[in-house]
């Protein structure tokens, strides 16, 4: 079993498709990987040898920030920007979208769902 900066990689994808399973790799930065330890891309990850394992790791853990620094990394600059007091900072602490977007209508996964009451009948009216 291949484990790299703390995550296990699932057995049975091939090695470029593993590698996106740690956090802070996506496409491109498994290509880079994979490029500079020479490691055949196609390879499944059950099928990988002890060398390559070391290979990918070693390159995986030196050069890039990965896992449990980048969370930390992200987490830091978010909280610099409210303890400043910035506009996307200020955005962040009530839990609206930081990027500009709209919100009248929409950014329902930062605003959460809203009840809505259904339409209340009026009382009949006295003649």
């Amino acid at each position: 079993m291949a484990r790299i900066a703390g995550v296990d990689l699932p057995r049975d994808k091939r090695v470029e498709i593993g590698l996106r399973y740690i956090y802070g790799i996506g496409p491109t930065r498994a290509k880079e990987i994979i490029a500079k330890t020479g490691v055949n891309p196609d390879t499944r990850v059950k099928d990988l040898s002890d060398a390559d394992v070391a290979a990918l790791r070693e390159a995986v853990e030196t050069n890039y920030q990965v896992e449990g620094d980048l969370r930390r990394w992200e987490t830091m600059n978010i909280k610099r920007l409210m303890d400043i007091g910035t506009y996307r900072g200020r955005r962040h602490r009530m839990g609206l979208p930081v990027r500009g977007q709209r919100t009248r209508t929409n950014a329902r996964t930062r605003r959460g769902a809203r009840r809505t009451v259904a339409g209340k009948k009026k009382a009949p009216g006295k003649k």
